[in-house]
């Protein structure tokens, strides 16, 4: 070996392995993907050819049941083929016919930079349509010739893909690539149950695969969002904040959507009268699935600052990509009080001087409380040169069995709101 050779395995080796490395995890990650991707459009390709012939032959659900069955006989080794399985890319495949996802890639474009009043315009626009009954009209529309269709029965069956390019009147690859290039691609398919299982308008379920996607969520994370009322915390306009009169009008308008006001947190093993740690100390361990989403990091819980002569802690303080801005957040076991803005205030400005950067938008404070008055808090507003958002946070125990798991238990957070009280600087 070369001396160059043995300098290079000695100083750069490990980096070199490791970018190695972590092109193969990449890569795993987007054949996951990918392969997730396919899998739903093998789903509602399916799903389409059911439609088809149930509604050319005049069968009932009963085929559903038949087809399953012969799939276990004639692919014992392949999954996913239940009945069950098999109604689910029905319905997928009527609630999101070939036009409904185009509008989904229109709207993305016309939400590149979501305000409230943005989406709430395109969801109801998407709310409007009436897609499904298109898909039917399509399928009585079908030229029989088109599909090659003789006096032969076995004839009368064609290739899948045909179908469906029959079907859409459009090629099979220019469908996949619409498919793949909407919303309705990137997330798992249980996801998709889920949404199917909530009725939800079209618009609707356009805007939780939108955040599903945006934020990570789970399956479970997902259904309880969608039982909350998530769009209706997000989309308010009766949220009390300051952004408006703070802010730039872009900033703003991205804070203001944002905001959520109720959160709802689902705190397994938390006390009906929780106090400001209680609450913290879960929330800080579930950090991700309650205050997180893509775009969002966590900075630090019980930040020290020193301002003169006094050591203070901020609760928590988060950075936001997307708004280029530190987050201060101050959590209250009590309705809100006019004297928490001015705390919160102080904090921000502490932020402002000790962490925000050259680029750094201003730092935008959120206050969660027990519950607010609405006029009260708006007047508390009045005057600050700071942006603040004040919301509720709402405790709920109504958890998924599937979620129970991963919470902690009633011991765990005893054992461990024990050790932070044990090591409170306060």
């Amino acid at each position: 070996m070369s001396n160059k050779e043995s300098n290079i395995e000695k100083t750069n080796f490990d980096a070199f392995i490791q970018a190695v490395g972590s092109e193969i995890e990449q890569a795993q990650v987007r054949l996951i993907v990918a392969a997730n991707a396919q899998m739903l459009f093998h789903y509602w390709k399916i799903g389409n050819y059911i439609l088809y012939h149930q509604q050319l032959h005049g069968w009932g659900s009963k085929i559903i049941k038949q087809l399953a069955k012969a799939i276990r006989l004639h692919y014992p080794e392949k999954k996913g083929y239940s009945e069950r399985n098999l109604t689910y890319m029905c319905q997928f495949a009527k609630a999101y016919p070939l036009r409904a996802l185009q509008s989904f890639i229109e709207t993305d474009a016309s939400l590149s930079v979501p305000t409230i009043q943005s989406v709430t315009n395109e969801v109801l626009k998407l709310n409007d349509k009436q897609f499904t009954q298109e898909l039917t009209a399509q399928i009585q529309s079908i030229d029989c010739q088109s599909l090659a269709i003789t006096q032969e029965v076995p004839a009368q069956f064609e290739d899948v893909g045909k179908t469906v390019s029959a079907i859409y009147r459009m090629g099979i690859r220019e469908i996949e690539e619409v498919f793949l290039t909407s919303p309705i691609a990137k997330i798992n398919w249980t996801s998709q149950m889920t949404i199917l299982d909530s009725s939800l308008p079209l618009g609707l379920s356009y805007w939780y695969m939108k955040q599903s996607v945006e934020m990570g969520w789970s399956s479970n994370v997902l259904k309880m969002q969608i039982d909350s009322d998530l769009y209706s915390r997000q989309i308010s306009n009766n949220k009390v904040n300051n952004f408006t009169t703070t802010l730039p009008a872009p900033q703003s308008d991205l804070a203001n959507y944002l905001l959520k006001d109720p959160y709802i947190f689902d705190l397994a093993g938390a006390k009906e009268k929780a106090d400001e740690r209680d609450i913290e100390e879960q929330l800080v361990k579930h950090v991700t699935r309650y205050l997180l989403g893509n775009g969002f990091a966590f900075v630090a819980r019980q930040k020290h600052f020193q301002v003169g002569n006094s050591d203070f802690f901020a609760d928590l303080i988060l950075y936001s990509i997307p708004l280029h801005a530190y987050i201060v957040i101050e959590l209250k076991a009590t309705p809100f009080k006019p004297e928490y803005a001015g705390q919160l205030n102080f904090y921000i400005n502490v932020v402002d001087d000790k962490l925000r950067g050259e680029h750094d938008n201003k730092t935008i404070g959120l206050l969660l409380c027990r519950g607010k008055d609405e006029v009260v808090a708006q007047y508390a507003l009045s005057g600050y040169d700071q942006p603040i958002g004040i919301s509720d946070y709402q405790l709920s125990k109504a958890i998924p069995e599937k979620l129970k798991s991963a919470l902690p238990s009633v011991e765990e957070v005893e054992e461990e709101l024990a050790s932070f009280l044990d090591k409170d600087p306060q």
